[in-house]
C-alpha cells in the first residue's frame, strides 16, 4: 500500500532490517500486482523480485492478498489512539476526524500511485473480500474502544454506528473534489446530528 502519514518510531538496528525486508517485499508486490494485475503475478515472482527467498516472504506476510495491506497493524493501532489518547475535552467525533484528516487524506493527493491502488482493489475479488474483513475488524476494534471510553457495552449500538461510519467516510470522500471538506461535514453530521448540518426540522404534527 502507498505509504501513510503516520509518524513510525525510531527502530533498533535489527527492527530496521526486518521493516527493510517488509517494505521491499511490499513494493515489489505493489509494483507487479499494478503492472500486470493481481491474478497474474505469482508468490515466488514476488520473491524473487525483492530478492528473497519465499520462505522469507511467508515470515513477513501470511497470505498474498496481505502484501497489499501491508500497513495493516499500524492503521489498527492510530485508528484506536485517535481515541485513546486524544486530548482532554476533544470529543470522539472530533478526534476521528482529525485522524482521517491528518493520517488518510494527505498521502492520496500526493501519491499518484493511490488511485492505481485503489482500482486494484476494486477491480480484484480477493482483495475486495480481504479489505472488507480487513476493514470490519478495524469497526469492531473501534466500537469496542468508544464502549469503554464512555462506559458502556461493546454491542452498544451508538458506539458501533459511529465507529462504521467514522470508516465509511474513508471511502466515501475518495475522488471528491473537497476530500477535506466533506470529511468535515460527514463529522458535522456524527458530531452534531441532521439538523445541526442543514437538514430539514422533523414535521412533529399529529
Amino acid at each position: 500500500m502507498p505509504e501513510s502519514a503516520i509518524e513510525q518510531p525510531r527502530l533498533g538496528r535489527r527492527e530496521r532490517k526486518k521493516a527493510a525486508t517488509h517494505k521491499a517485499l511490499a513494493d515489489a508486490a505493489l509494483r507487479l500486482f499494478l503492472e500486470r494485475g493481481y491474478d497474474a503475478v505469482g508468490i515466488r515472482e514476488i520473491a524473487e523480485a525483492a530478492d528473497l527467498s519465499v520462505t522469507t516472504l511467508f515470515k513477513h506476510f501470511p497470505s498474498k492478498e496481505a502484501l497489499v495491506f501491508d500497513q495493516e497493524g499500524d492503521v489498527k493501532d492510530a485508528l484506536l489512539s485517535a481515541v485513546r489518547d486524544r486530548d482532554a475535552g476533544r470529543s470522539i467525533p472530533a478526534a476521528l476526524r482529525d485522524y482521517v484528516i491528518r493520517h488518510r487524506l494527505p498521502h492520496h493527493g500526493d501519491d499518484p500511485r493511490f488511485a492505481q491502488f485503489k482500482r486494484l482493489i476494486e477491480q480484484t475479488p480477493a482483495l475486495r473480500e480481504y479489505s472488507r474483513k480487513m476493514w470490519m475488524r478495524y469497526e469492531l476494534a473501534l466500537a469496542a474502544e468508544i464502549a469503554d471510553d464512555v462506559g458502556v457495552p461493546h454491542d452498544d449500538p451508538a458506539c458501533r454506528a459511529l465507529a462504521h461510519f467514522s470508516i465509511e467516510v474513508i471511502d466515501l470522500v475518495f475522488g471528491g473534489s473537497d476530500p477535506e471538506l466533506m470529511v468535515e461535514r460527514a463529522f458535522d453530521l456524527l458530531e452534531h446530528g441532521w439538523h445541526a448540518v442543514g437538514g430539514p426540522a422533523a414535521d412533529t404534527t399529529a
